[in-house]
């Protein structure tokens, strides 16, 4: 049987090539996402290793738990701790590290990095081994900076040069005194980093002769746990805690590899989808061979073939297409890891060098994966193919499927079906939290129960384009017929596409009405003509709010400052604003009292009123982060936003409180409106600052519009793979049918349907079962796109369901492409098919 499984195999290989194709590209994928990730978590993890070089114990400073009314804090620490540990026993030298958000812009002004990779802090000394100076000397005073050389070849940087570099808002233009190297994983990555003197960085980054981190060399001769012992015992276990060197290094290798894990999973997921819809194209592909080769397996029975036999010779020959499926899509996977790391240099990121990292277990799942799911998806044909009795299969009585089988298929199809219809809907009342688990469950439930009643949908969905393909002629009608002749054919087929476009069509839906949502929730919050904040959403400096209310354009303006605080035994956050302007500023709904802030009055959202039972008129003490406390009196209860919440508190009544004020945006109200001139005479009076964003209401709409486009063209090219698995599906349904067929295309041909005539035939056969498929996969992407939607509304007060008509009618396009262009060779092939040759074939 294996020789016989064999000679199968060899004696037809076109016929299984795309089944080897739509293997091949999800055991690509897989391999290729293993191999990309891994590649890129050593890279990472070697260079972060680099950086722990010069740090034998790291001594941090430790949280401070909230208690009672108490409000949690970090202490400093201070150079008295940083001299301390410098007289350890065992310590050769110890440094102070500042840390802190740094922003560069290139020779046109524009931000290097995007801002959120921009990082500063101080070069220690004339000499620091952390960062090799490569040109230039240490930087002394505000005037002076180091910049990587990264950052300074990218943007054409040298020695001398004066940049323009913002902290937390206003602009600085310090010389670039030198320019040095680091191991720095976000310098790898496309970020900055740029070095002040200490006493310059402390100032900047509001430490106050304090430091980040005290970094510990060993002296020769000791380790670094016992260096971080002696450590232990010197300096005061509540304040600070250590660790060492290569603990620092295994914890950023842990990160960074948990990082890629959840990179390398969303990859997978996408190629289990192409996967899965690989083995609808395997199971029928395997289901058309074994039906032509009936009589073959009948004299096979016939001479002593046993059923486990017939089933093993089906399985053998799909376990050498898996077989050779996982080792050419492990080595198309290898390359596509190598494009990928390519392709992130190609975006302006820039990976740290290493080599291309193909592990065993790589190996080992590319080969795992090709072979299990091949095999999975021809054993039911096997097994349906053993079953048959050897006199029926040299009649050629067995295909058709009886009434007790389609009776029992469509209502195990309907149960699913309405199972999951009731799991979604039943999920959809449920908390968010709590509903994903059950929304996921009913989606695989009513996906599983489509596809098992598609062969009975097929019928009055196709026979709905019957007037359309009248138009056709004879052709049309033909092709109606071939499409309906085997449902489960047309089933298997059709779901391929149908799962692609469900899930491109559900996230569609979710963020085209999110986008709405949020749309909706900035202009009918929001009366502020625009809001200025950090390009990274760090906090900006009070100077920033300073300016702006400084402008005579500028009618009414409101920092937005956040301070921890205690309230009855637990952690909230305040908001503080300009009092007197807030409501200019604002348009909240009340549902309770007014909405008046000043003094020792505040407004409430109303989850908090809800948590705390407050109302209008309602008292409460509040503890600052500096021990005091004081009673508020809640004038109004609001409905909160995702852009707007809290505890909203007047800014002179919370900033004494402060240590560090900071604030996280600035609303502003102008005379003129919004308008082009008006934001660039706010840019001009904040020094034409490239950290600083000055964004209007469309400007925020814009910019989360930008996010959801950027993810869902992520998603759609990731899904792209499974749609082209589904066209290989087509193609190779389509072939084999023809040549089930040649008999009849051969009558066809000799009572005079002309050769233009029979590929139009099997192009509106394969167009026909493609918009099948392009309905279903539409519908149910409509159907779970309102479900999670309605999830999201319990959580997002604004949120409406918005149907994307003009997407939906390009996807139900693009499945009309699809059947157009994978009926293109088979068409070609029926058309060329020698009459005579054809009839006289059995």
């Amino acid at each position: 049987m294996f020789r016989t499984a064999l000679r199968n195999v060899l004696a037809h290989k076109a016929r299984l090539l795309m089944t080897v194709l739509a293997v091949m590209l999800g055991v690509a994928f897989v391999s290729g996402t293993l191999v990309f990730t891994n590649t890129i978590s050593q890279a990472y993890q070697k260079s972060s290793a680099k950086g722990f070089d010069q740090v034998d114990v790291a001594v941090t400073a430790k949280y401070q738990d909230s208690e009672g009314d108490k409000v949690g804090k970090t202490p400093e620490l201070t150079q008295a701790l940083l001299d301390k540990a410098g007289k350890v026993p065992g310590a050769a030298s110890a440094t102070g590290v500042v840390t802190g958000f740094t922003a560069i812009a290139d020779k046109d002004g524009k931000l290097l990095g995007g801002g959120w990779q921009s990082e500063g802090g101080n070069y220690w000394g004339t000499k620091d081994a952390r960062y090799p100076l490569v040109s230039g000397h240490a930087p002394s005073g505000k005037g002076e900076i180091l910049i990587d050389s990264k950052t300074a070849e990218r943007a054409g940087y040298k020695v001398g040069d004066t940049v323009r570099v913002s902290v937390d808002g206003p602009v600085l233009t310090p010389r670039v005194s030198g320019i040095f190297t680091t191991d720095d994983g976000n310098v790898a990555a496309g970020g900055s980093l740029a070095l002040f003197d200490t006493p310059t960085a402390q100032a900047l980054f509001g430490k106050k002769s304090a430091y980040d981190e005290i970094d510990v060399k060993a002296a020769a001769g000791t380790s670094q746990t016992a260096l971080r012992a002696a450590l232990d015992q010197a300096l005061p276990s509540k304040l600070v805690e250590t660790s060492t060197g290569k603990q620092l290094a295994d914890d950023q290798a842990q990160e960074i590899s948990s990082s890629m894990s959840g990179l390398k999973q969303a990859l997978l997921v996408f190629a289990g989808i192409a996967l899965f819809v690989g083995t609808f194209i395997i199971a029928n592909t395997f289901t058309m061979l074994v039906a032509q080769r009936t009589r073959e397996l009948a004299l096979l029975r016939a001479v002593g073939a046993s059923r486990r036999q017939i089933t093993r010779s089906v399985l053998i020959e799909a376990f050498v297409v898996g077989t050779v499926a996982g080792v050419t899509g492990l080595v198309a996977g290898v390359g596509i890891g190598a494009g990928l790391r390519s392709l992130l240099g190609s975006f302006g990121a820039s990976v740290p060098d290493g080599p291309l990292v193909v592990t065993p277990g790589t190996v080992v799942a590319a080969l795992a994966v090709g072979i299990v799911i091949t095999v999975l998806a021809a054993w039911l044909p096997g097994r349906r193919a053993a079953k048959i009795p050897p006199v029926a299969a040299m009649s050629s009585v067995h295909a058709k499927a009886t009434t007790r089988s389609l009776v029992l298929r469509n209502t195990l199809g309907a149960l699913f079906s309405a199972a999951g219809v009731a799991v979604v809907l039943a999920a959809t009342t449920m908390d968010a939290d709590a509903a994903e688990g059950p929304m996921g469950l009913g989606a695989v439930l009513l996906i599983i129960g489509v596809f098992i009643l598609t062969p009975l949908l097929s019928r009055p969905l196709i026979a709905a384009a019957a007037p359309v393909l009248r138009v056709f002629g004879v052709s049309g009608k033909l092709a109606r017929q071939n499409s309906v002749r085997n449902p489960r054919r047309t089933a298997a087929t059709a779901s391929a596409l149908m799962i692609g476009l469900t899930l491109i069509t559900g996230m569609t839906v979710m963020a085209g009405s999110l986008q709405t949502s949020i749309d909706k929730m900035a202009s009918s919050a929001i009366r502020a003509d625009y809001v200025v904040s950090m390009a990274n959403r760090s906090p900006l400096s009070p100077d920033v709010a300073k300016k702006i209310a400084a402008d005579s354009d500028v009618t009414a303006s409101s920092p937005l400052r956040n301070a921890v605080s205690r309230v009855d035994g637990r952690t909230e956050f305040l908001t503080g604003v300009n009092g007197p302007a807030i409501t200019e500023l604002t348009d909240l709904k009340v549902a309770d009292g007014a909405f008046k802030v000043g003094g020792t009055q505040v407004v409430v959202d109303q989850d908090r009123a809800k948590d705390y039972g407050w109302k209008a008129g309602s008292q409460f003490t509040v503890h600052y982060e500096d021990g005091k406390a004081q009673k508020l009196t809640v004038t109004g209860v609001y409905e909160g936003n995702d852009m707007l919440n809290g505890i909203m508190i007047d800014n002179s009544v919370l900033t004494p409180h402060l240590s560090d004020a900071s604030d996280m945006q600035v609303m502003v109200k102008t005379a003129d409106g919004a308008s082009d001139s008006v934001k660039d005479r706010l840019e001009k009076a904040l020094g034409s600052n490239p950290a600083i964003k000055v964004q209007d209401k469309q400007d925020i709409s814009n910019d989360i519009a930008k996010m959801f486009t950027t993810m869902l063209n992520m998603l759609y090219g990731l899904l792209g793979m499974a749609v082209i698995v589904a066209v290989l599906g087509v193609i190779n349904t389509l072939a084999m049918s023809v040549f089930e067929r040649s008999q009849e295309i051969g009558m066809l041909r000799a009572i005079g349907l002309d050769r233009s005539a029979v590929k139009r035939m099997v192009r509106l056969e394969s167009l026909v079962i493609s918009l099948f498929g392009g309905v279903l996969g539409i519908g149910l992407g409509v159907f779970f796109g309102w479900a999670a939607g309605e999830l999201l509304g319990t959580k997002m007060a604004t949120y409406e369901l918005v149907l994307p008509w003009g997407r939906m009618t390009v996807f139900l396009l693009l499945a009309a492409v699809v059947g157009i262009l994978a009926a293109l060779w088979p068409a070609r092939r029926a058309a060329r098919l020698n009459m005579l040759t054809a009839i006289k074939a059995e």
